[in-house]
């Protein structure tokens, strides 16, 4: 583990991924030049231009993939780059003229104090021409973060960011585009890492001027690929390996002191309306599959591993309650199973072919129970969002 000693901006390398940003590289990499020593460019296989060339005569150092890999190879070859050189903080902006070099003064006070985190820069959205796609973009990922790490910052799709370079070698890092972003931050919250932010400036030209290399259907698609992932891998009981030792906390004695505080922590836990609307269609996913007598503790394992409101999954899954949903799950996996209705109901239907009858009910909950989970989550999601609105509103008067 490195150790803080001796800080210098020496020890910060500014990189630059670039793609088909001709117009606006230079500016960039030159005005952040003028404020750190350690500048690199990383050339992602661009054909608009000879990045080379618009960097000879100055101490600009240029990296070049012959072909396009994506943004997250683009960041990890210059993070081995500069690890080579002995470089401790990297601090990545994107090359398209959306970031101002000029807010890089604002990471290196947090960079002097800690090693062991993650500085992200969160983009300010009150200026013009901002895209309804980025809002909800960075709502989403934001979301996405908390569930998978229980860890909130305002914008965790901000590709403007510093990164301790030896903790950042030693993760194992599978994303190679923007998906790679998503990726990096969950990992890290779980070896340990902090995530700090500070508040940037950012520029958005107007639509048909913009030069984006996002893709939206299929960066989208590996977006939420890398989600599911990393919430599969947050669902599994086994640690994760930890960079940053983490402090003890005698969990057990502050629960007994303090029950009503767990109470009032348990309530509010994740209590936005996306929330609220996940953890609920999450409950009453479960609720209808056929986990009989473990419906409860398998709710309240998922919901706490990842990070969702526990009082809300728990108690959704009445709406679940025998016999209707199961009978209806029954009813189609017979009819899945035969092109028929069940009709015939007797003791030996039902406790002499029982196998046979819970096949049935698992076969038809998997049809009913994301049906029923969208239903109840869009349900959920709108009284939240209706009740919040009104809170607001009786707040403001």
């Amino acid at each position: 583990m490195q150790q803080n000693n001796s800080f210098s901006t020496e020890h910060i390398w500014c990189v630059i991924p670039v793609f088909n940003n001709k117009d606006t590289v230079k500016d960039i990499v030159m005005d952040c030049r003028s404020r750190l020593q350690q500048v690199v460019v990383l050339d992602d296989g661009s054909t608009d231009t000879d990045i080379s060339a618009l960097f000879s005569g100055s101490d600009v150092i240029v990296l070049r993939h012959e072909k396009n890999r994506g943004k997250g190879e683009a960041i990890l070859t210059a993070l081995r780059f500069i690890e080579s050189r002995g470089g401790r903080y990297m601090i990545t902006l994107d090359a398209d003229g959306q970031h101002y070099p000029r807010d890089l003064e604002k990471f290196i006070p947090l960079l002097q104090d800690d090693d062991t985190a993650i500085v992200v820069g969160c983009r300010r959205f009150d200026g013009k021409n901002i895209p309804g796609s980025s809002r909800f973009g960075r709502n989403f990922a934001n979301f996405w973060l908390r569930v998978e790490t229980g860890v909130s910052i305002d914008d965790c799709q901000s590709g403007f960011r510093a990164y301790p370079v030896w903790y950042l070698s030693r993760m194992k890092l599978t994303g190679s585009y923007y998906d790679f972003e998503a990726e990096v931050l969950a990992r890290a919250v779980w070896a340990g890492l902090q995530l700090k932010t500070v508040d940037i400036d950012v520029w958005y030209p107007k639509s048909q001027l913009r030069v984006s290399s996002f893709r939206p259907f299929v960066d989208n698609f590996r977006i939420s690929c890398m989600h599911t992932r990393l919430v599969g891998r947050r669902l599994l009981p086994f640690p994760h390996r930890k960079l940053v030792p983490a402090s003890q906390k005698h969990v057990v004695s502050s629960v007994l002191r303090h029950p009503v505080s767990l109470l009032k922590a348990l309530l509010i836990e994740n209590a936005t309306p996306a929330g609220l609307a996940i953890s609920a269609a999450m409950g009453t996913f479960l609720a209808a599959l056929p986990l009989i007598s473990i419906h409860t503790l398998v709710i309240i394992y998922v919901a706490t591993r990842l990070h969702l409101n526990k009082v809300m999954a728990v108690n959704i899954q009445h709406l679940c309650m025998p016999p209707f949903v199961p009978l209806a799950c029954i009813e189609l996996g017979y009819y899945m199973r035969n092109g028929r209705w069940l009709t015939e109901v007797s003791l030996n239907t039902v406790f002499g072919q029982l196998t046979d009858r819970l096949f049935e009910w698992l076969l038809g909950s998997l049809v009913v129970a994301p049906m029923a989970a969208a239903m109840v989550g869009v349900s959920v999601f709108l009284v939240a969002q209706a009740l919040q609105k009104r809170a607001s509103s009786h707040a403001k008067s």
